[in-house]
């Protein structure tokens, strides 16, 4: 699987802010996200086989979604760090109706090249672009 992987900085509010407005928010959560990170995650989850091909900061941010990847059993041979760009995060706004704002500062997930996925082919002998 080839994806984004991010941090999610979220925060629960009563309501969304409205453009330039500062709200008192509620509860803060950092959870482990991105869509190909989700992927990844929710099919080791339910027992595949699942080898992620992505580029995390070489930061705590990183470190904390790699740890992820390990401890719900998705293969990392292929997710590499970089020190050329901060791991990606997302800020994440949530109302109480569930309604919400994401902005995405994707860092080292832009790093990931043709030339990284072209080269996990080689290696694995198979293709990715099906």
């Amino acid at each position: 699987m080839v994806g984004s992987s991010n941090i999610d900085l979220v925060v629960k509010s009563q309501r969304l802010p409205s453009c330039g407005e500062t709200i008192l928010g509620g509860e803060f959560l950092m959870v482990p996200g991105g869509k190909g990170a989700n992927q990844a995650v929710a099919a080791a989850k339910l027992g595949a086989e699942v080898y992620f091909i992505a580029k995390l900061g070489d930061d705590i941010f990183g470190a904390q979604s790699f740890a992820n990847f390990t401890k719900v059993g998705v293969n990392t041979k292929y997710v590499t760090r970089t020190n050329k760009a901060l791991s990606g995060v997302a800020s994440i706004a949530v109302d109480k109706a569930g309604n919400n704002t994401i902005v995405v500062a994707p860092g080292a997930n832009h790093m990931l090249s043709l030339e990284d996925v072209k080269k996990v082919e080689q290696d694995c002998n198979c293709s990715l672009f099906l």
